[in-house]
């Protein structure tokens, strides 16, 4: 079942940026059949950037653009993990602005090659902890600022990317299941999507349960479950995994958390892929896994016919040559898809 909120698919956008948002909602079998009542995912790799990110990157622009520090032609700088670049580098080049995106050299090929692709010029840094200064969210402050007329899109604690989802995502989801939601979950980078879209929702019905599901290796299932930022264990997936609250994340109306192991969440992307033909990242194998978590709770609570809602971030043509790859996922020590065997 595939529904879209008031999309109207014969009347024309009136630039490209209207391309942006208004994504579909599906209901996901495989995961629904799991939790024993109905989850749905959001394409956000129907964007025009293939990711959510587009969502938050429209609206730092516009929001630099209305404050007056983004000028005719300036320059936006950001660090991102490559899909917030990404769709940055869309945004800017449809309205007149150049871009440098600075990204740790350890993301996947292909969102190098895009943002180069897209006339973005990239900086590579080597990963690195936060508190280090050469980290990529630092270097591409210093950037801006040694930059003529520049802004630094600051997409971790400019909650200009938390609008986004307060006033777009949110509204969406609502609009779309017709006010019938009983949990919304997803993964936390910059905490801008699962704050935008809790506070949203909220506003709506209090009854929501909104779930952070975080990977191994980030500090916020510990810090809503225990009070303390605290990492333990690693992941492979990009874009998510926060050590640290940020701008975005103060006030998130984080009702309960789920860890989800790269393996679970490998083990739905495959099966999305092959029972559904949803092409995904594992960002998204990680939420639906938080999913079905949160599903089955509610159901175990008594609400059999629940509804809950996730992110599909990206697509996983982005990482054809780390997720798809068969030798990159057994030299991390992860299980290879059953059709990847012998390649």
């Amino acid at each position: 079942m595939l529904t879209s909120t008031s999309m109207n698919i014969t009347a024309p956008y009136q630039d490209t940026i209207s391309l942006i948002g208004n994504t579909p909602l599906v209901r996901l079998e495989g995961p629904s059949a799991a939790a024993g009542c109905s989850i749905f995912g959001k394409c956000e790799f129907a964007n025009p950037g293939a990711s959510v990110k587009d969502r938050a990157a429209l609206y730092i622009i516009r929001d630099a653009e209305e404050r007056g520090e983004l000028k005719p032609g300036g320059c936006v700088v950001e660090g991102t993990a490559g899909n917030t670049g990404i769709g940055i580098a869309l945004v800017a080049n449809a309205r007149g602005y150049k871009t440098i995106i600075v990204m740790p050299d350890n993301q996947s090929r292909e969102k190098m090659d895009t943002l180069r692709a897209l006339g973005a010029e990239l900086v590579l840094v080597p990963p690195t902890k936060f508190a280090d200064c050469n980290h990529f969210v630092h270097t591409s402050r210093r950037l801006a600022e040694e930059t003529e007329g520049a802004v630094w899109a600051n997409q971790f604690d400019n909650t200009a990317n938390r609008k986004a989802h307060l006033e777009g995502t949110a509204e969406e989801l609502w609009e779309q299941l017709d006010g019938k939601i009983d949990g919304f979950t997803c993964a936390a980078g910059t905490g801008g999507t699962i704050a935008g879209v809790g506070m949203g929702l909220k506003e709506h019905d209090s009854k929501i349960v909104i779930a952070l599901t975080d990977p191994h290796g980030a500090a916020l299932f510990n810090y809503y479950a225990h009070g303390e930022l605290k990492a333990e264990g690693s992941s492979v997936a990009e874009g998510i995994g926060q050590g640290r609250i940020t701008g975005n994340l103060e006030g998130a109306p984080i009702d309960t958390q789920y860890r989800v192991s790269d393996e679970e969440g490998l083990d739905w992307v495959a099966r999305l892929l092959r029972e559904e033909g949803l092409c995904l990242g594992l960002s998204s194998g990680i939420n639906v896994a938080g999913a079905v978590a949160l599903g089955k709770q509610l159901v175990a609570e008594g609400r059999k016919d629940a509804r809950v809602v996730t992110i599909l971030c990206d697509t996983g043509f982005r990482y054809l040559s780390s997720l798809y790859n068969a030798d990159w996922l057994r030299s991390k020590g992860l299980p290879v898809f059953d059709w990847l065997e012998g390649n």
